[in-house]
C-alpha cells in the first residue's frame, strides 16, 4: 500500500520525542500531527506510531509548543523555529511582489520529500510557515479530483494544477483553504500546515 507523501516505514534514526529533554524536531513533528488529526485521525495515528511516540507524549509535546508560542518571554517565531529545528538546511532571499523576504527550509523526516518552510521578513517577523515540496523532489500528478488524496499535495501544487484557484480564509491559524473546479465540480481543498487534508464539494461548506 502506498504511503501518503512518502512517510518512511522506519523512524529508527529519529529519537523518541518522549526521550528528549529539550523540545526538538521529533516533538515538533508530533505538533504537526496533532493538528492534522482533526482531519485525518487514522493517518496521524499511523505516523505517530512510526515516530514511536505515545498519545501522552504527543499531548505533552503540544502543550510545550503552545507554552512556547504564548510565552510573554518568547523571542519571536523565527527564533523559536531555529531553537527547535536547528539551523535550516537552506536559506535564500525571495521577492514576493514588492516585498523581499528570506525563505528558510528544514527537513521533516516523516515526509522525506517535503520541507518545512518559513518566510521571514527582514526584521525577523514570520510571514508564513508551512510544508512545501523539497527542491528537486517530484511532485504528484494532479489532473482530476480523484488525484487529490489526503497528504498527497501542498497548497502551491493544488493551486497550480487547478488554476485559477481562489484562496479562502482558513478555520484556524495553521489551516488554509482553496476553492477551485476539478472534474467539472466546484470544490474546496483544506490544508493543515500546507499539506492537503481533504476535499469537499463547495456547497457543503
Amino acid at each position: 500500500m502506498e504511503t501518503p507523501c512518502g512517510i518512511v516505514a522506519s523512524m529508527t534514526a529519529t529519537p523518541r520525542p518522549g526521550a528528549l529533554g529539550a523540545f526538538g524536531p521529533a516533538a515538533f513533528q508530533l505538533v504537526l500531527l496533532r493538528r492534522m488529526a482533526d482531519f485525518q485521525p487514522d493517518l496521524a495515528e499511523e505516523a505517530r506510531l512510526r515516530l514511536g511516540a505515545t498519545l501522552a507524549e504527543q499531548r505533552e509535546a503540544n502543550r510545550r509548543w503552545q507554552a512556547m508560542v504564548r510565552s510573554p518571554r518568547s523571542r519571536g517565531a523565527l527564533a523559536r523555529y531555529r531553537s527547535v529545528l536547528g539551523p535550516p538546511a537552506s536559506a535564500a532571499r525571495r521577492r514576493i511582489g514588492d516585498l523581499e523576504c528570506e525563505a528558510l527550509l528544514w527537513p521533516v523526516p516523516l515526509w522525506p520529500e517535503l520541507r518545512f518552510e518559513v518566510l521571514a521578513a527582514p526584521d525577523g517577523a514570520v510571514w508564513n510557515e508551512w510544508l512545501v515540496r523539497a527542491p528537486g523532489a517530484r511532485g504528484p500528478v494532479l489532473e482530476t479530483a480523484a488525484d487529490l488524496r489526503p497528504w498527497s499535495a501542498t497548497v502551491d501544487e493544488v493551486a497550480r494544477a487547478f488554476a485559477p484557484a481562489r484562496p479562502m480564509e482558513g478555520t484556524a491559524p495553521t489551516r488554509w483553504r482553496l476553492a477551485f473546479t476539478a472534474s467539472g465540480s466546484p470544490l474546496v481543498a483544506e490544508f493543515t500546515y500546507g499539506l492537503l487534508q481533504r476535499v469537499s464539494p463547495y456547497s457543503a461548506l
